[in-house]
């Protein structure tokens, strides 16, 4: 089922004349009303004029998250207040906040391509939907809440948090469908277990998780805890929020992307060239449609590739594999570049240790060191011969870093639950040689 089959059929020579048509309109319009971008342009020599085909976007710069915070808040807004009806940003952890808003028409929009999300993963208006993403700033409550509301489905706005409470909702509401990051779902999973829950045999069918990046094997944790099938989503506050990309329930190789709203690149991260599909590199995004905040190549430091292969779904859009890292949370450690969703894949790949686990860099007398925490399951950690079955386990994912890798690491592994839980996206790593 294909929600708006006009627009996510095209064939490719019209999807691209449409891209161009849209392209020119929005490079014209930033130019013209945006102070940041007309300097920008004319900094690197290039004008609106000179977009003439999709492959000229690649002449015109970059814009960073650090131009967003330099226009804080709302220099980077193309329309005046006036006809800004919501405002959303960014926590600011890592710095000034990124604000983001929306026209009556962006709204419309985003509640469309959340609509399309929805039925790509098979929901349909007869269904319920938990909806754990947050409410407020963040983009993902929200989103998703339009969108469900959009196709007509009952959602239930729980937000995130209060785990004891959402599972009494799992329980006697009995939803169909579940929206929240990965690692809330088997926290829900494990919370519902404690509380002595047979959560398989909630009603839940589908779930659609993003917000972080997760691994094929995480995906199997939670369809296994959960008796789901877990769909990945993509999206992120700058460009839209929720529902930029969506995997298809009928093939899950890859999330289609809504390229009549979004224009996207892969570029070397280091060098900024463009890169052919098939290449993982950095996603870079341009929004066609957007109103209040349009931006032109955005580098979202995502690391993914593109997939042109046609889907069996009949959806002609492009789709990106999951992503595997960002290039600005890449760890380098004593030279070696490390993504830690590499080190997850890892741990996953190791029986009998839970899905939780975190990533501590330090750094002593000069040198780099890397330390991996990771439960370890109830069983494991029951088993007879525990000090020996536990050792054996250290020294096997010691070794599969260190193949894997190419570095060495210390690995502690802990009791069931003693890691810190997180409601939102899961904080990973602690980089303490910055202290």
């Amino acid at each position: 089922m294909i929600y708006n089959e006009d627009f996510e059929t095209l064939p490719r020579e019209v999807m691209e004349t449409l891209q161009l048509k849209r392209l020119k309109q929005v490079v014209q319009r930033v130019y013209h009303t945006v102070g940041f971008y007309r300097r920008s342009f004319d900094n690197a020599g290039v004008q609106p004029d000179d977009i003439t085909s999709l492959d000229d976007l690649k002449k015109f710069p970059f814009t960073t998250k650090q131009d967003l915070r330099d226009n804080y808040p709302f220099g980077l807004f193309a329309v005046p207040m006036s006809s800004v009806v919501r405002l959303h940003a960014s926590s600011g952890t890592t710095g000034r906040a990124t604000v983001v808003g929306y026209t009556r028409r962006d709204i419309d929009t985003w509640s469309e391509l959340m609509a399309r999300c929805l039925v790509a993963a098979g929901v349909t208006k007869n269904d319920i939907l938990h909806n754990a993403y947050g409410y407020g700033l963040f983009t993902g409550g929200l989103g998703v809440h339009y969108g469900a509301e959009t196709l007509g489905a009952s959602v239930i706005p729980i937000s995130g948090g209060n785990t004891k409470r959402q599972i009494m909702i799992l329980q006697d509401f009995g939803p169909t469908a579940i929206c929240c990051t990965p690692s809330y779902a088997l926290n829900l999973a494990e919370q519902g277990r404690a509380m002595g829950v047979d959560m398989k045999a909630l009603k839940l069918r589908v779930g659609i998780f993003g917000a972080e990046p997760w691994s094929e094997k995480m995906r199997a944790e939670i369809e296994d805890a959960l008796g789901l099938a877990a769909l990945n989503i993509y999206g992120l506050s700058e460009i839209m929020g929720p529902g930029v990309a969506m995997e298809c329930i009928e093939d899950r190789q890859g999330m289609h992307i809504f390229e009549d709203h979004f224009l996207v690149e892969v570029i070397d991260p280091a060098t900024g060239e463009v890169l052919p599909p098939g290449e993982p590199g950095e996603l870079v995004f341009t929004t066609l449609t957007k109103e209040a905040f349009p931006l032109i190549r955005y580098r979202t430091r995502d690391i993914s590739r593109l997939l042109p292969e046609p889907c069996r779904c009949g959806r002609t859009h492009i789709r990106m594999d999951r992503i595997t890292g960002r290039s600005d949370d890449m760890l380098i450690i004593r030279g070696v570049n490390v993504f830690p969703s590499q080190i997850e894949a890892v741990l996953m790949g190791v029986e009998g240790l839970g899905p939780h686990y975190q990533i501590i860099v330090d750094r002593e007398e000069n040198l780099d060191t890397l330390e991996v925490q990771v439960e370890v399951s109830e069983k494991l950690f029951a088993s007879g011969d525990e000090v020996k079955v536990l050792q054996g386990t250290e020294r096997r994912i010691v070794k599969d870093i260190k193949d894997y890798l190419g570095i060495s690491a210390k690995v502690k592994l802990v009791e069931p639950k003693s890691l810190q839980r997180f409601e939102g996206k899961a904080s990973r790593v602690q980089d303490r040689r910055r202290i």
